[in-house]
Formats: C-alpha cells, sequence, structure tokens
C-alpha cells in the first residue's frame, strides 16, 4: 500500500529543502511555476505547476542543474510515463527499476541518469 503523505508532513519536507540550500525556483511577474530540488548530484524534486506545463520551465530548471553538474541521478514513479518520456527527452537514461521498498511512499520506481557530453578535446 504506498503512504499517503498529510499536507503538513508535504510543507515541512518542502520547508527542509529549502533550508538545506537544495531548490532553485522558477518564477514570472511574481508567480512560481515551478521548482527543482537538487542535493549534489541528485534530483530529490522538478515540480511544474498546473497550467505552466509544456512551456519550457522543466526544461529551464534541469539546464539549470545541468549547468552546476557533470552528471545528474533522479527517480522517477514507473507509472509516471510522461516525467519518464520528459527525462529520455532532456538525455537521461534508465539505469535501474525499483519495487518501493527503497522509497518513501513504497511504489515501483525508475532511476535515471544524466551525464554531460565529453567534448572532441577531452
Amino acid at each position: 500500500m504506498p503512504r499517503l503523505w498529510t499536507g503538513a508532513e508535504t510543507v515541512a519536507h518542502c520547508g527542509r529543502m529549502i533550508d538545506q540550500g537544495w531548490v532553485t525556483l522558477a518564477e514570472a511577474d511574481g508567480r512560481a511555476l515551478g521548482f527543482l530540488a537538487r542535493e549534489g548530484h541528485f534530483i530529490h524534486a522538478l515540480y511544474v505547476r498546473e497550467g505552466a506545463t509544456g512551456r519550457g520551465v522543466g526544461r529551464a530548471l534541469l539546464a539549470a542543474a545541468k549547468a552546476q553538474c557533470a552528471a545528474l541521478t533522479l527517480r522517477t514513479f514507473a507509472a509516471n510515463a510522461g516525467a519518464r518520456r520528459f527525462y529520455l527527452r532532456e538525455g537521461f537514461r534508465e539505469v535501474d527499476r525499483g519495487d518501493g521498498r527503497d522509497n518513501d511512499e513504497g511504489l515501483p520506481d525508475v532511476r535515471m541518469d544524466w551525464h554531460r557530453e565529453k567534448d572532441a578535446t577531452g
């Protein structure tokens, strides 16, 4: 059975990510459009506000993370086909699948990695 989070737990978790300095926020006209939470090379979360999808917000957040890291890793739920397609388009590749034992929600997930391509000099 998947674990469900209360609103208070979700807010507290997001607050901890912000306090750790992991969050990059995308905004326009003073309104949050999405955010990416990254600890080192691991992306903990990438969310885009409903109504802002398909406008390059997620791509811009990933581009900022890629500019700071030579490699990135994330896990997404196996059932989230849209997210997997997005990450594949952005150069990630699937490297592992889990049965949910290793995530808080208890849902099957997919590990995806991205590595910066080396240029011709090295």
